[in-house]
């Protein structure tokens, strides 16, 4: 008869240790709500929830909300497998409360209460900008600030849910709509919508309120507005402009479109920045009702015949020309351009302004990562309740986790220094938060004990406590 390897036939399992934790980390995120003053930001600007002061305010519980999802928590019940937490709970920046009060009290944010939050948002983040170093303080104020607009579809099940309809998918969704702060990370305004409202109405109040967001924070360069073809619409423009922004939109493919772009002269296409195949020009074409100085840019790029799919579904076959796109499929010519239109009102004066808008205008797919970072390092990829009221609250946990994550991140030093070296919210989780550590109090010191080769806690703390602390 084999014997078992080592100690495993050995092993006893013991009585549970309350002083373990698996998210250790989670006291950087209380040292960093702590040195922000995070939570008296919001409590100011959302206001009472309860009649009477006992149990958490308002801003404790979006606290607790968004802590917890970035700890992990899926559902309104991962609020309790925190509270079970409780070595955990000890490091917390907020007591956490349990999934049947927290439902209650999400219940009771109204329309003021959710506008509060961003208010709340402007104030934080202005305390944010003027702790950094004062080159990259000076880039997030004065080098230009662009919103982003963008929504989301949340698949939801149960046909008694508030806020919740099939969208054209035919999926019954929830639709959050989404603006954020491209060169911060950070999200400054949204709705939640259900999944067949259209988001081009509510875009000018998005960008109203994340203009005055940017104000709070201390921006003083124009802002500019940025979206894909969804938001082609000269109120969407119009709204921009009142709002003080710039704007540059994806254009529908229209068959006047088609014509301007088809009278580009030859010798006027320029190669565009960081996309290889690619031309950007301007033609001639000002979608009608527009404001004043609007005009097209478009973007070609080859495509080789053989790269094209025959499934008529395939959404490049709708970037090319018909005619070309006959030929191709025919095999008569060896390639052809795929094209996308931007009309805005920045200075395209110049082809090299041209390139550089287009390609500026490229990068709002930062807003894709801000909502893809929300959905699964978040959880808003689920919307828990049957209350709408319920489900925006906690929509809104999540996209403060993920400016809490860009927050930490910048103050910390884990960044680069510009956000361009940002981690994913669950890469985070994983680097710092989920780390298992053993609470220690001895002599009135309470002490960590981290596994082996876990020391980014330690040097994230020791930045973070550098900071003044904000009264």
């Amino acid at each position: 008869m084999k014997k078992i390897p080592g100690l495993a036939g050995r092993v006893r399992v013991g009585a549970p240790d309350a002083s373990l934790t698996p998210v250790s980390g989670v006291v950087a995120v209380a040292e960093l709500v702590g040195r922000l003053g995070v939570t008296a930001a919001l409590d100011d600007a959302v206001g009472r929830i309860k009649q009477r002061d006992r149990g958490l305010s308002g801003g404790e519980f979006l606290v607790a909300v968004a802590q917890a999802q970035m700890c992990g928590a899926q559902f309104w019940v991962g609020l309790d497998r925190r509270r079970a937490d409780t070595a955990g709970e000890a490091l917390s920046a907020v007591p956490t409360p349990a999934a049947s009060t927290a439902v209650e009290l999400a219940s009771r944010f109204g329309p003021a209460q959710v506008a509060g939050i961003e208010e709340g948002i402007g104030e934080i983040a202005c305390r944010v900008v003027g702790l950094l170093p004062a080159a990259r303080r000076a880039v997030l104020r004065t080098g230009g600030a662009t919103i982003d607009l963008d929504g989301t579809d949340v698949e939801v099940y149960g046909a008694k849910k508030e806020g919740i309809a099939y969208s054209y998918k035919g999926a019954r969704a929830g639709r959050p709509h989404v603006a954020t702060w491209a060169e911060a990370g950070v999200v400054t305004a949204a709705d939640l919508l259900a999944g067949d409202e259209d988001p081009r109405p509510g875009a000018g109040s998005l960008i109203e309120r994340s203009v005055a967001t940017l104000n709070a924070a201390g921006v003083t360069a124009r802002p500019k507005v940025r979206g894909d073809v969804g938001y082609f619409a000269k109120d969407i423009a119009q709204a921009a402009v009142e709002a003080g922004c710039d704007f540059s939109l994806g254009v529908t493919r229209n068959p006047a479109v088609w014509r301007a772009a088809a009278a580009i002269p030859d010798d006027a296409w320029r190669k565009a920045e960081r996309m290889k195949g690619a031309q950007v020009a301007v033609c001639d074409y000002a979608p009608a009702g527009w404001p004043p100085a609007t005009m097209t840019v478009v973007r070609r790029v080859k495509v080789h015949a053989t790269d094209i799919s025959a499934d008529p579904r395939a959404r490049r076959r709708r970037t090319i020309p018909k005619a070309q796109l006959t030929l191709a499929l025919d095999g008569l010519v060896g390639h052809v351009y795929a094209y996308s239109f931007i009309a805005t009102n920045l200075d395209v004066s110049t082809p090299a302004k041209t390139v550089a808008v287009e390609a500026w205008h490229r990068m709002r797919t930062d807003i894709e990562d801000r909502i893809r970072d929300a959905k699964h390092g978040a959880a808003l990829r689920h919307l828990p309740s049957g209350s709408r009221a319920a489900n925006t609250v906690w929509m809104w946990g999540a996209l403060l986790a993920v400016n809490l994550s860009a927050w930490l991140q910048e103050l910390a030093g884990l960044d680069d220094g510009d956000g361009r070296g940002r981690n994913h919210l669950g890469t985070l989780r994983h680097r710092l938060i989920t780390v298992p550590a053993r609470l220690v109090r001895h002599a009135r010191q309470v002490t960590l004990r981290l596994p082996p080769r876990q020391q980014l806690l330690a040097q994230v703390l020791a930045r973070l406590r550098r900071l003044p602390i904000w009264t």
